[in-house]
C-alpha cells in the first residue's frame, strides 16, 4: 500500500523486497561521497535494522517511479530520550543520477505529511556542509539552519562540518 502521485511517483513502506536496492543506494553514498558519514559499506543486516526498525512512528518509504526504485526517505529517532518523542530526523537518499528532477522535494513533502499524521512537531535534517543540493532542498522547503558543527567528522582524509536544519510542522 502506498500513495500514487500524478507524476507516476509512488511511495510505499519499505519491505524486505526493497532492502537490496536501498542498500545499493546507501552504499554508493558511503563509498563515493560525504553524504553519509559511514566509512565502510553497510550490510543487508545493518540496513534492515536501520529501515525496518519495528517502531510504528519511525517510518521508512521507498520512492518508486513507474515501478523503478528512485530512492528512499525515512523518519528516524532524533534522540533516544522521551522528551524528544515529538521530534524526528528526516533523511532522503536518491538513486545516483536521480537528482535535479524534483524527487527530493516531493519526497520531503510526502514525509512531512506522514510525520504530521504520526504526531511529530519538529523535523530535523542533518547534512554534511559540503552537500549543497541537500542544503538547498531543505532551505527551499522552509527548514531553518539551526546548528553548524565544525570538523565533527573525518572522511577521505578531510575534516567535515555538518549543518542541522529544522522545521516546525505541527
Amino acid at each position: 500500500m502506498g500513495e500514487l502521485l500524478a507524476s507516476g511517483l509512488h511511495f510505499a513502506e519499505i519491505t524486505e523486497e526493497h532492502l537490496a536496492g536501498v542498500l545499493d543506494i546507501y552504499n554508493y553514498y558511503v563509498l563515493n561521497t560525504t553524504v553519509s558519514f559511514h566509512t565502510e559499506p553497510q550490510t543487508l543486516t545493518q540496513m534492515r535494522q536501520s529501515v525496518l526498525n519495528g517502531d510504528p512512528r519511525f517510518k521508512s518509504y521507498v520512492l518508486l517511479q513507474d515501478g523503478e526504485l528512485q530512492g528512499y526517505v525515512l523518519i528516524t529517532r532524533h534522540k533516544n530520550k522521551e522528551a524528544y518523542d515529538t521530534s524526528g530526523e528526516v533523511s532522503i537518499y536518491l538513486k545516483p543520477g536521480s537528482g535535479g528532477q524534483g524527487l527530493g522535494g516531493q519526497s520531503l513533502r510526502f514525509i512531512e505529511e506522514r510525520a504530521n499524521e504520526l504526531g511529530f512537531h519538529v523535523l530535523v535534517a542533518t547534512v554534511c556542509a559540503d552537500n549543497e543540493p541537500s542544503r538547498r532542498l531543505f532551505a527551499k522547503h522552509g527548514y531553518e539552519q539551526s546548528a553548524l558543527f565544525k570538523e565533527i567528522g573525518r572522511k577521505f582524509g578531510r575534516w567535515l562540518d555538518i549543518v542541522s536544519y529544522q522545521k516546525i510542522i505541527g
